[in-house]
């Protein structure tokens, strides 16, 4: 080192290194994950999730929100927090893939076991479909020429018709990219995201082509889905279970 010489600071390093900080604790990370179900807990919600007091939970819960990974809104004795936004919850779903592998381990009960099943079956990721039906929405998005992967997903003008067709309207006006691939974490494949994902899956909700089952972000397609999937994408039902 030379004397007299300053070392460079990137203005960027401090910011970066305060959010690393905020998730690299257990009890924030799980809160993260469980609110990229797209809704809003509670703090008390998600203090019985982790299994930690409530005093612990609102300290973690005041960091998440002064580092803007949280927004907050307090109704009456309840406070509500929920994700900042669609870039949070793709930092967060990113790293998840990143971990997966090596943090997974057989399920030790049979509850657990069917809970991770289903997770890995279809599943929210924040406000798009995940899972092996997110998977094989975009497989099947991509063979009838609607969604190409070859350079980055995107929407052929035949799948800016289809969604027209469908009725699943696209608000194209917004900062958000119209579709982006989203790495799943259990199926290791990229499903859709962004603007078109988030009204698909808004659509099945509504629609109930699908619903949401447990307290997690696992979604169950219904008959009417089965039958919706299979006329709009040809998708068999034997995938969809």
């Amino acid at each position: 080192m030379l004397d007299g010489m300053t070392r460079a600071k990137n203005p960027v390093g401090p910011g970066l290194a305060a959010l690393a900080g905020l998730i690299a604790d257990e009890t924030r990370a799980v809160f993260l994950l469980a609110l990229l179900d797209g809704r809003a807990w509670t703090a008390g919600e998600l203090a019985r999730h982790a299994g930690v007091a409530a005093s612990t939970a609102g300290e973690h819960l005041g960091k998440l929100v002064a580092g803007g990974l949280l927004t907050e809104e307090r109704q009456g004795r309840h406070r509500y927090v929920q994700l900042a936004g669609t870039g949070v919850a793709q930092l967060v779903e990113d790293l998840a893939a990143q971990v997966a592998p090596a943090a997974a381990q057989r399920p030790r009960t049979l509850r657990a076991a069917g809970a991770g099943s289903a997770m890995a079956r279809a599943r929210t990721c924040y406000d798009h479909l995940a899972g092996r039906l997110g998977i094989a929405l975009a497989d099947a998005l991509t063979g009838r020429g609607l969604l190409r992967q070859d350079t980055g997903f995107a929407l052929t003008d035949a799948g800016l018709h289809w969604f027209d067709a469908v009725g699943i309207g696209l608000d194209r006006t917004g900062r958000r990219p119209l579709t982006r691939a989203c790495l799943d974490w259990t199926e290791r494949r990229p499903h859709l995201a962004g603007t078109a994902g988030a009204a698909l899956c808004r659509h099945a909700l509504d629609a109930r082509w699908c619903v949401r089952i447990g307290s997690e972000r696992a979604v169950m397609v219904t008959p009417e889905g089965e039958r919706a999937f299979a006329e709009l994408l040809g998708i068999e039902g034997a995938a969809l279970r």
